[in-house]
């Protein structure tokens, strides 16, 4: 049989559902506005995308979306229908590439006029798109070996102020968080290779202060440097960081591409942290855009290692179920051996403390994953090593699974973080 791309998606239309799906079907394969004399059956057979399933869902009185005038026999008693349907598409017509699935799974449709709504939803590839990409080179496991911590979460932080500090400022902040007993370390998606923090000196002055503190402690905390940037220049910055003993690379994906992660993986040694700043622009409306269920397994093909997620009562607008599912699919493999199904590290962060420990853990039912927070450290009564404190307690009693106010009795970081931060 063969291999088939599956698409999922929420759509809305005034027309009938049934014709809706095939306009959108025509016009992401063989078909145009009219049919061609040279669109054979044939052609239409091997090559035209199928309507696998269509389930009709409510119906609205008025678009979400703005959409074109009606036709002047619908105007005035239209209802626009909602329903789930999902396409499919031979892999002949782009073959595993990346890129060119982009364009196929969310390219002019959003655009098209039969629609005032339209969400990608989930995506099922063939295991060949499996053998042509990379995926995760460190994954979970390779994460917690490098950062030689077995269980529970990576206790991380961002630095903050995002941009204005110099390396030497940088480093300054490190020393501290290691003394501290931090695990990971990100620079913001802000702070990259800006004239006052370049990025070469800000690895010369960081990885001196983890190495040397490595050597006396034998911890060596992972700290993801922002290489974002043109495709030769984040290899030439991941081989400076890999030079200079560091152990992580972080790239903006929405702004490097889906070639540009798998070029870097391509050369990269190690874990590759994906931040999706932008991510929003797909998020945001519930009637346009990309599920973050599919928008992440396409960066996982290419091959990072960690993926933001959010956090539990975070400050952006996405809702707590909305943060979970994203980062169990992040855990769930996309194909079976002998590949290890592409699993990746969740990151929790934005507006993240000891406070949401419990519930994240209840939640998500594991570990597996970086807890990045800033102000929940660095704001923290006791300085900073008081907030990586009150979080490896926090993460104890969730796992213990005793109420963070009874452990708090017995640890008094914990407990200045629940003072500080309870709302």
């Amino acid at each position: 049989m063969t291999e088939r791309i599956y698409a999922k998606y929420w759509i809305e239309t005034p027309f009938p559902v049934a014709m809706a799906a095939e306009v959108m079907a025509g016009e992401q394969s063989s078909g145009t506005f009219t049919r061609l004399a040279n669109e054979t059956d044939e052609l239409r057979a091997a090559h035209g995308a199928r309507v696998e399933s269509i389930v009709e869902l409510d119906d609205v009185a008025d678009p979400s979306l703005p959409i074109r005038p009606l036709p002047a026999d619908m105007r005035g008693s239209a209802r626009f229908r909602r329903a789930e349907v999902v396409l499919s598409w031979p892999l002949a017509n782009l073959g595993p590439s990346l890129p060119n699935l982009l364009a196929t799974v969310a390219g002019n449709l959003f655009e098209l006029r039969e629609f005032s709504g339209l969400r990608l939803l989930d995506l099922t590839l063939p295991p060949a798109f499996a053998d042509a990409y990379r995926g995760p080179q460190f994954g979970i496991s390779g994460t917690r070996e490098l950062v030689g911590v077995a269980s529970g979460p990576l206790i991380g932080t961002i630095i903050k102020p995002s941009v204005g500090l110099s390396p030497a400022q940088t480093a300054g902040l490190v020393r501290e968080l290691v003394e501290a007993g931090i695990d990971f370390i990100k620079d913001d998606e802000l702070q990259a290779n800006g004239p006052h923090n370049p990025l070469t000196e800000r690895v010369d002055a960081v990885m001196r202060v983890i190495n040397e503190h490595a050597e006396r402690s034998g911890k060596k905390a992972m700290y993801a440097f922002n290489i974002t940037g043109e495709i030769d220049e984040m290899r030439r910055h991941h081989d400076y960081v890999v030079a200079a003993g560091g152990s992580c690379v972080m790239a903006t994906l929405n702004a490097v591409g889906l070639p540009g992660v798998a070029a870097l993986r391509s050369h990269s040694e190690v874990p590759i942290h994906g931040h999706r700043a932008g991510w929003g622009l797909f998020s945001r409306s519930p009637h346009i855009g990309i599920s973050y269920i599919a928008y992440q397994k396409l960066w996982r093909l290419a091959g990072v290692d960690h993926l933001h997620v959010n956090g539990l009562r975070n400050k952006f607008s996405e809702p707590d179920d909305s943060v979970i599912a994203s980062a169990r699919e992040c855990q769930t493999p996309m194909f079976a051996a002998p590949k290890p199904g592409c699993t990746v590290m969740p990151v929790f962060s934005s507006a993240q403390s000891a406070e949401q420990a419990a519930d994240t853990y209840a939640a998500l039912g594991n570990t597996d994953l970086i807890y990045c927070c800033g102000g929940g450290i660095f704001a923290h009564p006791g300085g900073v090593a008081g907030g990586i404190a009150s979080l490896r307690q926090a993460w104890e009693a969730a796992a213990l699974g005793v109420p963070l106010d009874v452990h708090a009795e017995r640890h008094p970081e914990l407990a200045q973080a629940i003072r500080t931060f309870r709302k």
